[in-house]
């Protein structure tokens, strides 16, 4: 019987170990050593794919533009590039980056919230989709730099119109109180100023993101429907029609496929990371919500020639990447009373995280090579990412361990060591794991080497790549 976790033809289990692509994790560790980063491409072309196929169900072209600030390693971003994607930058790096990937202009949109002229520049040299300006302010900013070199600029204008949705609150990005876009007010102003034959400003579009991992689909649905609502205004007031609507990006990603662990979570956490929604259907009905609305407007034609952009990054690469690690030191304390935040929490409290409701005396630690400075999200915003055996991934998880890395901070913890249960306080592993065994974590493609640092002096990880024929590259 396969475990919950298991993806055929990618994760799986073999001779008891865990298999990536059908190449034993184990020994992947044992020759490049741990922590070790490995990838998928096979996988990242099926995530690619999955968002493709949303074009089915629109009317209109549909650009993909992976988003690379989840991950822009350089063969990772061929592969993307090879897939059939377009790519979202948000730096004047990450510009190049992409750039050198073999990414041309047109296949490029650049966001960020403080460009500096420099990457604007190159943004305009490099004759990219569309520079998505955050104020007003920067869109005068990208005129000047536009007049300086003689060429003209495409400029989409991100607007932020208050779209709530039930994801952390800092992974929202279309609240008032967020740091990104300027107000719909704003952006009609700049299309009243910069009309569609102007010499040095090509104002193409309009972009809203909404945020990531979003458990739910319908404030998709209205940011489609605000750009909507500013497209029909912007032609209503100033002639402008846009060539494209850019709907951002935030799919979510089912980190708990495994829900092992999940009674020990709490509710929001456990709807936030246990969402599994279609990026298709998604996508499909939000045009149909439009299509509704534009006909009732009397302003279908607006989406005549119109193209449809979205900006997924971890939906991309999160379940692509494992980060394989070992356990370098074991060991045993007794569990007593703890008090936190003013409140007692007894022997009995922590007695439920036992899988097997056997009474826990005692703290089984596992300190091991992975700490949040290769895996930041686990720490910033308490993400949960799956931990298995590599060694013995088919033998029963139902032993407690408290799981922490190697850093010179007490808060490198595997667990939410403020006490508020965002993480559970334990995790299940088979029984008597020992010094030296090969552990692994599940959905750690996004967010993990591009925000790695090698804090306390430790070396960064190394990268794998195992290609679609099964063959193991170093490509870090």
């Amino acid at each position: 019987m396969s475990k919950a976790w298991e993806i055929e033809n990618f994760l799986e289990v073999k001779n008891n170990q865990l298999h990536i692509d059908g190449v034993s994790a184990v020994d992947l560790a044992e020759k490049y050593d741990t922590p070790l980063f490995v990838f998928s491409e096979k996988r990242i072309k099926h995530n690619i794919k999955r968002l493709q196929k949303a074009e089915e169900g629109i009317d209109c072209p549909l650009q993909v533009c992976y988003a690379a600030k989840a991950n822009s390693n350089h063969e990772i971003l061929q592969v993307i590039r090879k897939a059939g994607s377009d790519i979202e930058v948000n730096s004047g790096g990450e510009l190049q980056m992409a750039l050198d990937a073999g990414f041309t202009g047109n296949q490029i949109i650049f966001n960020g919230s403080a460009k500096m002229e420099s990457e604007i520049e190159l943004a305009i040299e490099s004759e990219i989709y569309a520079i998505q300006a955050d104020s007003f302010y920067e869109v005068e900013l990208i005129e000047k730099v536009a007049k300086s070199i003689g060429k003209r600029a495409n400029v989409s204008l991100r607007l932020v119109p208050e779209i709530e949705s039930d994801t952390l609150q800092g992974l929202q990005t279309a609240l008032l109180t967020s740091k990104f876009g300027m107000m719909p007010e704003e952006a009609l102003e700049a299309f009243r100023r910069w009309n569609r034959n102007d010499e040095f400003m090509n104002l193409c579009g309009i972009h809203i993101h909404i945020g990531s991992q979003n458990p739910k689909s319908e404030p998709y649905s209205d940011a489609l429907l605000t750009l909507f609502e500013n497209l029909l205004k912007i032609f209503n007031e100033t002639g402008h029609k846009l060539s494209h609507l850019n709907l951002g990006g935030g799919f979510p990603v089912n980190y708990l496929r495994d829900d092992s662990h999940v009674k020990f979570m709490s509710e929001d956490q456990k709807a936030l990371l246990s969402t599994d929604l279609d990026p298709s259907e998604i996508i499909s009905n939000a045009w149909q919500n439009l299509k509704t609305h534009a006909e009732k407007a009397n302003a279908s034609n607006l989406l005549e020639n119109i193209e449809l952009l979205i900006e997924p990054g971890r939906y991309v690469i999160a379940d692509a990447g494992i980060c394989l690690t070992k356990v370098r030191n074991f060991k045993k304390r007794p569990i007593k009373q703890l008090a936190i935040g003013g409140q007692q929490f007894s022997e009995k409290d922590i007695i439920s995280q036992s899988a097997d409701h056997r009474p826990l005396t005692t703290d089984h630690w596992l300190l091991t090579d992975a700490g949040f400075n290769i895996l930041l999200s686990m720490e910033t915003y308490k993400w949960y990412y799956h931990l298995i055996s590599a060694e013995r991934a088919g033998e029963p998880h139902k032993t407690s361990y408290k799981l922490a890395g190697p850093l010179c901070d007490g808060g490198d913890v595997y667990f939410d060591i403020e006490g508020e249960k965002r993480l559970p306080d334990h995790r299940l592993l088979p029984e008597s794991v020992e010094v030296g065994e090969i552990l692994a974590l599940l959905n750690c493609g996004a967010y993990s080497v591009a925000q790695m640092f090698p804090y306390n002096g430790r070396e960064l990880p190394t990268i794998l790549q195992i290609s679609k024929s099964g063959t193991v590259k170093k490509i870090k």
